[in-house]
């Protein structure tokens, strides 16, 4: 036995419908149309003696609302953290670093020539080949002053 309310809401979203034709793999999250057609079911199916107030709209609502400013700022956070992690990446341009590649296998040693962003996952470019930044096993900084040439002239020094 199903109570009112249930067999309204399954009305409302189609639950327990099949389709023939195409299986339809059940949704994980409800959106504002979801939201809204449960809203007007409940309202068109209310007893009209006992009506819903007005505060249980706006709470209702309220809560909707809060739930998808959530799960907005979660996506932006999300974003914002593979946007660091691709800058921290970027860092290593230019770079030698020493990558461990794998359980037993002879440290790679070379320069990071690219960074690429993958699947939402940084990956830095090392010899040619494609590396995982969680794969790199220690860092150091190349020498970016000449060796040969003439001396920069210093600041404040007399030329003569």
């Amino acid at each position: 036995m199903t109570t009112p309310i249930i067999s309204n809401i399954t009305a409302a979203t189609g639950a327990g419908t099949t389709a023939a034709a195409t299986p339809q793999l059940p949704q994980q999250t409800l959106g504002q149309q979801d939201f809204l057609n449960l809203l007007v079911k409940e309202l068109s199916t209310q007893d009209p003696m006992q009506p819903m107030s007005n505060t249980d709209f706006v709470a209702q609502m309220a809560q909707f609302t809060t739930l998808q400013q959530t799960q907005a700022m979660q996506q932006g956070i999300s974003q914002l953290g593979v946007d660091q992690q691709f800058t921290q990446a970027s860092t290593l341009l230019g770079h030698t670093v020493t990558l461990q590649t794998g359980k037993g296998a002879a440290p790679l040693q070379g320069t990071v020539t690219a960074v690429l962003l993958e699947g939402g996952t940084p990956e830095i470019v090392v010899n040619g080949a494609k590396y995982d930044v969680s794969q790199l096993y220690s860092l150091s900084v190349t020498n970016t002053q000449p060796t040969t040439g003439p001396k920069p002239a210093r600041l404040g020094a007399k030329t003569a």
